[in-house]
């Protein structure tokens, strides 16, 4: 087995679906982003927004959370290569975040991820950085987030 068959280099795999409940919406805003429009429903249809939606850092958060539930095993990718499997270690982060469309209360999102490559960090032998496509789409097919986030994985 290759890393590139292990990692489902260039297969996009779904994560799950999450519905975004208007107390769940208004209880992440109240912690994490207590904009108007993610925390009251009169005051968000008056908004640029026209109603009540979750906080783009609660879609990221969610992206986030069914991506670790999810784990590479459950692609059917279990290491049958060479030496110890992969161990996968903290992400050093994300960029090109872009919030598409507003997640409005009562909408269900699918997510998903592809892993679009890897390569070794010469500072760090043995590591490698594995970089993903996340995406999230409404029940239309519109996509509503989407970043590129890496995760650092020990390898051999």
């Amino acid at each position: 087995m290759t890393l590139d068959e292990f990692f489902c280099i260039g297969v996009t795999v779904t994560l799950g679906s999450h519905r975004f409940e208007p107390e769940a919406i208004k209880a992440f805003a109240r912690k994490y982003d207590p904009q108007i429009f993610h925390l009251d429903e009169e005051a968000a249809r008056n908004s640029v927004f026209g109603g009540l939606c979750a906080s783009g850092w609660h879609t990221a958060a969610t992206w986030m959370k069914l991506n670790l539930k999810t784990g590479v095993e459950a692609d059917g990718a279990r290491w049958a290569g060479a030496g110890p499997a992969p161990e996968f270690g903290p992400s050093p982060g994300f960029k090109n975040l872009k919030w598409l469309k507003p997640v409005y209360a009562g909408e269900t999102v699918t997510f998903t991820r592809t892993a679009l490559a890897h390569r070794p960090i010469i500072s760090r032998p043995g590591w490698r950085v594995l970089t993903l496509r996340s995406e999230a789409f409404d029940s239309t097919g519109d996509k509503v987030i989407e970043f590129e986030s890496a995760v650092l994985v020990k390898v051999g």
